[in-house]
């Protein structure tokens, strides 16, 4: 009804126009899945609907992370913490990976909201070791429990934690896991002064060995080095005193 818009649309009939921003299609991968672990712990949407940023201490991890979501070229930079640390930071401009992660159950400021995240059975193994690589941890220990009687005897422990300050997610996650790896853990709640409480989902030796068995079965696999090696420390008996990645 608008003479100006009618000029303006008659202007253009006929005419084909090719956007030059690249289009991702998202279909889901052992690497998508692991780097989606990784975004939901190390990550953030920004609230422009379109961008999406990573954060993280290891420069293999976020190579690791590029290399998942096909942006190897994708520059990164480095910068130092509050806390004086140094850290790598990227952030990428992707409106359909962004939607995507939408679905999954990832949101802005998802610190506290973040649930059940939706992943394929089959690919349940790569988002958990994402989220190890992300916010979690696993804890070696060489153990000597009778150093008076027997000081040559001594045998290795292993815990495995999962962090989040979403006590929905850790229940979605410590269920998810007793549900489809048979494993089971316990929730422990710490509280902090001014602040939110921090939960993490802690699994003993036995529990350790089967879940981290089963997220390092294959070298090929997508993972932080320092913590698949603090795996395999246990699993060749040659761990110092303690240590924890």
């Amino acid at each position: 009804t608008d003479p100006r818009v009618a000029r303006a649309a008659e202007a253009h009939r006929g005419i084909a126009y090719r956007s030059r921003r690249s289009v991702t299609c998202v279909s889901w991968s052992p690497e998508l899945a692991y780097a989606l672990g990784l975004i939901a712990t190390d990550g953030c949407l920004v609230r422009d609907g379109r961008h999406i940023a990573f954060v993280t201490q290891d420069e293999d991890l976020m190579q690791s992370f590029l290399a998942c979501l096909d942006h190897s070229e994708q520059r990164y930079r480095a910068s130092l913490s509050i806390t004086g640390r140094r850290v790598y930071r990227v952030q990428l401009s992707d409106a359909n990976l962004y939607r995507w992660l939408l679905g999954r159950g990832l949101t802005p400021r998802k610190s506290l909201t973040l649930g059940a995240i939706d992943v394929p059975a089959e690919l349940f193994v790569h988002l958990l070791r994402g989220l190890l690589d992300g916010d979690g941890s696993i804890y070696v220990r060489r153990q000597r429990p009778t150093r008076r009687t027997a000081p040559n005897y001594w045998y290795m422990r292993v815990w495995t934690y999962f962090t989040s300050a979403s006590v929905t997610h850790i229940e979605w996650l410590a269920n998810a896991i007793e549900s489809r790896m048979g494993v089971r853990g316990w929730i422990e709640r710490t509280e902090r002064a001014g602040r939110h409480p921090m939960y993490r989902l802690r699994f003993g030796k036995t529990a350790s060995s089967t879940l981290l068995g089963a997220l390092y079965a294959d070298p090929a696999w997508p993972s932080l080095k320092r913590k698949r090696d603090k795996w395999m420390s246990y699993v060749n008996g040659v761990v110092g005193a303690e240590g924890g990645s």
